[in-house]
């Protein structure tokens, strides 16, 4: 199916290159290592798709574009998918990375009002689509989702979804309904997940998180009573961990991480030593 917009531009040839095939990113592969390649090295032009201007990265000029599914890799270049450039890639540009996946993927699924149903064209104005027939304007949204790290004095509580790789465990986590806080998505998702209630929540961090399209809001929290009783349609496993015995956990990239090797840390323990599971 195409694409009715007007027709972009090619953008310009110094800019950083974002293409994905997918959930794959283009990387260049050199002496250097991995690179995201500049447009001019990529081989593609402006009939590769519709290219999207995603702002700066590094002080460079960043475009985003959507390849077909049989899209071919250029010479010395690979498709890989985006959690694995985490450690390969500069911090600014692989945050770049995760903001063009999200532009993309957006792109892609708004062709339609969701209104009415017809089809949508770029409207000129940033990151927004308009639908040609009843002139409504869209604009990218967020799913925002809870992470809870529980713990109990010396106990931190950790858990295992279904389709978590073998072995890892992580914090708590999920949707924010319609009309709730974060702070009541927060306990209702632990009640649901694992029966328990919490006390003390704090705020710890945030993260953007573009698989596809979240943002990521964590928080600590107490133990304040229940017994552990796992829903089993969400949590595979749940338990209480000390800190020298701990599981497999998340890569060192997700926010969750961020939480565990702080108690980690706050209870004597070397977050390095743990063991992670891709």
């Amino acid at each position: 199916m195409t694409d009715n917009s007007p027709p972009h531009d090619a953008p310009p040839p110094g800019a950083l290159c974002f293409a994905f095939r997918g959930g794959e990113l283009l990387v260049a592969e050199d002496g250097d290592g991995v690179r995201v390649p500049r447009v001019a090295d990529s081989g593609l032009h402006a009939e590769s798709g519709v290219w999207v201007d995603a702002g700066e990265a590094d002080g460079l000029r960043c475009f985003a574009v959507s390849l077909p599914d049989g899209a071919l890799e250029p010479p010395g270049m690979r498709f890989v998918r985006l959690r694995r450039l985490y450690p390969l890639l500069p911090a600014p540009v692989y945050r770049m990375a995760g903001r063009a996946s999200e532009i993309v993927e957006w792109e892609h699924a708004h062709r339609f009002c969701g209104r009415c149903g017809g089809r949508t064209v770029a409207s000129g104005e940033a990151l927004a689509r308009r639908c040609t027939q009843c002139g409504a304007l869209h604009y990218p949204r967020l799913a925002p989702a809870v992470l809870v790290c529980v713990a109990d004095g010396d106990r931190l509580l950790l858990a295992r979804s279904p389709h978590f790789p073998a072995g890892m465990y992580s914090t708590l986590a999920g949707f924010v309904e319609p009309g709730e806080s974060l702070e009541e998505a927060a306990a209702r998702e632990v009640r649901e997940e694992v029966g328990i209630e919490i006390a003390g929540l704090r705020y710890f961090g945030s993260q953007p998180w573009p698989f596809p399209s979240s943002l990521m809001v964590a928080f600590t929290a107490e133990y304040a009573g229940g017994d552990l009783r796992p829903d089993p349609a969400e949590i595979e496993d749940a338990r209480w961990f000390t800190v020298d015995a701990m599981p497999a956990v998340p890569p060192v990239m997700s926010l969750a991480r961020a939480m565990i090797d702080d108690w980690v840390r706050a209870h004597g323990g070397d977050p390095s030593a743990l063991e992670t599971t891709e």
